[in-house]
């Protein structure tokens, strides 16, 4: 029979060994962070009915939406995680307590041309707040609390969460007479930081169509910056024009003055009237996550405000606020730039048993109390030379090797040797079991990302 050449499909991610531990120790701390807050783990279906999925889609996510058939049923591979929580909000909603709390970790499928850092399966996480009827802005004000506390444990320090208001973008738009061009317009003005004020100017006479002068007051509003206070005080200027633009003010307010309160320090938090996000689907505070160090990557996590999370299956209303990482391609644009951590543990185990004798009673019942003692431990059980097993903790990575050789035996003790010092102690084997402990802890806090 042929063999079949092994291969990966484009666009989809198979990590070696140590960096998928680098992956799950990431997911980790997400789901330690999430759950401090107060979400709920929750997982839905990857494969849903493709009239479930595609009630709130088509455009371009019925374009990209892996889609196909089992008998009779026409069936599709979930594009996010919005979409399946609304159905699960939706047919869940009598034994949900609100507002509802929660995170999920899982992948996603998009048929979108495969590119570096782009993937057609990758991890989302996600979180989101759910309300019944009516959900207070100060789930708005928390979110980039759970963003700081999140890159931070991450090992993140220079970042930046933007902050906008999709009403006041409404607003300013309708007190100006462009309400019908607002999306083209910020379609336009997200263009900014890649060509430039002077270009985006010119896309918005020539193709948006819009009077110099109207043009040029759009950029003189996204041209507003400074601190919080400063931004929020020029924008006070406009206040008595339309009331959806006050109503967008004084929410950013809200969200800003419970800051200090939640722990978000003012140099990872600024307002930002660029940021848009979702035309037709967020209708408060958006927010966009970059790393300042690193703009080139990008946001790397973003969400915002949503009134009607699901208007296509019920007739509740049930508004939310949430928050997206793209966790592949984060991992990917941060192992490509070297800012993984290299002190965090990789191995499987943290103690590797090395049999030295015939016999393999004596390391079953050392590897045995090790794992009682909280430890991971492996047991190699090959027979092969002692250099030969050397290698293989090497290539491992283990942390710990243990020893068990006819003197051990003898004295009922086991020999541990700290493979990242060179040191070796004789110890019992619950005093083992402790100093393995303490140093893997130790190593444990480790960030998983260098932030210099």
């Amino acid at each position: 029979m042929a063999k079949v050449s092994p291969r990966t499909l484009s666009g989809f991610m198979e990590l070696p060994p140590k960096e998928q531990m680098k992956m799950e120790a990431m997911m980790e701390i997400l789901r330690r962070s999430y759950s401090l807050y107060g979400f709920t783990p929750l997982d839905t279906p990857v494969i849903e009915s493709a009239e479930v999925l595609l009630a709130k889609g088509g455009g371009e996510t019925e374009k990209q939406i892996y889609r196909f058939s089992k008998g009779e049923s026409d069936l599709a591979l979930r594009f996010d995680l919005t979409v399946p929580l609304a159905k699960y909000v939706a047919g869940h909603y009598s034994e949900l307590s609100f507002p509802f709390r929660r995170y999920q970790i899982g992948k996603v499928y998009r048929g979108e041309r495969a590119q570096r850092g782009r993937f057609r399966e990758f991890y989302q996480a996600d979180i989101d707040v759910i309300g019944d009827g009516k959900l207070d802005i100060i789930n708005e004000a928390e979110i980039p609390a759970i963003i700081y506390s999140t890159f931070t444990r991450l090992g993140l320090k220079n970042f930046k969460i933007k902050v906008n208001n999709r009403k006041l973008l409404n607003g300013f738009y309708a007190m100006n007479g462009m309400s019908e061009k607002a999306g083209e317009i910020m379609r336009t003005v997200d263009k900014l930081d890649k060509i430039g004020e002077k270009k985006v100017k010119q896309l918005l006479v020539d193709e948006v169509k819009m009077y110099p002068d109207k043009a040029e007051n759009v950029l003189d509003f996204m041209a507003i910056t400074g601190s919080n206070a400063e931004v929020i005080a020029r924008l006070e200027d406009y206040r008595g024009m339309d009331a959806q633009f006050d109503q967008g003010l004084d929410e950013l307010i809200t969200v800003t003055k419970y800051l200090a309160d939640f722990g978000v320090p003012e140099e990872n938090f600024a307002l930002d009237l660029t940021i848009a996000r979702g035309l037709d689907y967020y209708t408060g505070t958006v927010y966009e996550t970059e790393m300042t160090r690193h703009p080139e990557i990008g946001s790397v996590c973003s969400g915002g405000r949503y009134d009607n999370l699901a208007e296509y299956y019920t007739d509740k209303q049930l508004p939310g606020v949430g928050i997206s990482i793209g966790l592949t391609r984060l991992f990917y644009v941060l192992n490509e730039q070297g800012l993984l951590s290299d002190e965090i543990i990789t191995a499987p185990c943290d103690a590797l048993v090395l049999p030295m004798t015939e016999e393999l009673g004596p390391a079953v019942a050392a590897a045995t109390a090790l794992r009682q003692g909280g430890v991971r431990t492996q047991l190699y059980g090959e027979k092969r030379k002692f250099k030969a097993k050397m290698s293989y903790a090497d290539k491992l990575g283990a942390p710990f090797v243990v020893l068990l050789g006819e003197d051990e035996i003898r004295e009922g003790l086991l020999s541990v040797k700290d493979m990242a010092s060179g040191e070796q102690k004789k110890l019992s084997a619950e005093a083992a079991a402790a100093w393995i402990r303490a140093e893997v802890a130790r190593r444990a806090a480790s960030a998983v990302i260098k932030d210099e």
